[in-house]
């Protein structure tokens, strides 16, 4: 298969929809996964009557069998994947402290925000390596960043610093085999980040886009707006 091949993962509604709109007009397959069925294939759909070559299969990041099953399919119908964007996640601490936010809040944040990408860049591996610019990409957060991420959304906050320990080890692992790197998109109006944030959907996808596009990427960093910025 000639085309580049991509996962996007979350990707019914915000960014990550809009990561699989703009590939897809650059002429890419594109898988857009999500956890919601009816939502997934709804979204799959609007896209693919636009003449677009996107593909839907359900995806829940935080089952494994969904994950097997994913990798079996695509190791199947397609043989490689040239861009994985782990975007999926969830945000379910915002009212409280790292003093008393629940542990259940935590473990449920954690399974979706690290565990889900770490079995996905895992499981997909294989087929990553078999393109000539395999590359994961992991959509974090300044709130991820111990340099400069202040208090508040303690699980949302570790998960996504657990996320960025997560590119480094697997860019020094995979020895550029594949491309590993950690993207902030910024305060992005979505429904996880409401109404009154900063930038649009169309900005918050475009540095995913341009690691999943350009012909030379960094590896094993930190980016927002094309730019490396401290872990």
């Amino acid at each position: 298969m000639d085309k580049r091949i991509a996962v996007v993962t979350g990707a019914n509604r915000g960014i990550g929809n809009e990561v699989v709109r703009q590939l897809a007009e650059k002429g890419w397959t594109v898988i857009l996964t999500a956890r919601d069925e009816a939502k997934g294939r709804k979204a799959s759909d609007a896209l693919k009557g636009r003449g677009f070559d996107v593909r839907f299969h359900r995806l829940d990041v935080t089952d494994l069998q969904d994950i097997r099953r994913l990798a079996d399919d695509l190791s199947a119908e397609l043989w490689r994947l040239d861009v994985l964007v782990n975007n999926a996640g969830v945000l379910m601490d915002e009212d409280k402290r790292s003093i008393d936010v629940k542990m259940e809040a935590v473990r449920a944040t954690m399974e979706t925000n690290f565990f889900g990408p770490f079995r996905l860049s895992q499981a997909l591996f294989p087929l990553l390596e078999r393109s000539d610019e395999g590359r994961i990409i992991n959509v974090s957060s300044g709130l991820g960043q111990l340099s400069d991420g202040g208090g508040g959304y303690p699980a949302y906050s570790i998960s996504k610093a657990a996320l960025n320990a997560l590119t480094v080890q697997l860019a020094e692992d995979l020895h550029g085999r594949v491309r590993v790197n950690s993207v902030c998109p910024g305060w992005v109006r979505t429904e996880m980040g409401g109404r009154g944030a900063t930038r649009s959907v169309e900005k918050g996808a475009e540095s995913i886009v341009w690691l999943a596009t350009a012909p030379t990427v960094p590896n094993g960093k930190f980016i927002r707006d094309q730019k490396e910025i401290p872990w």
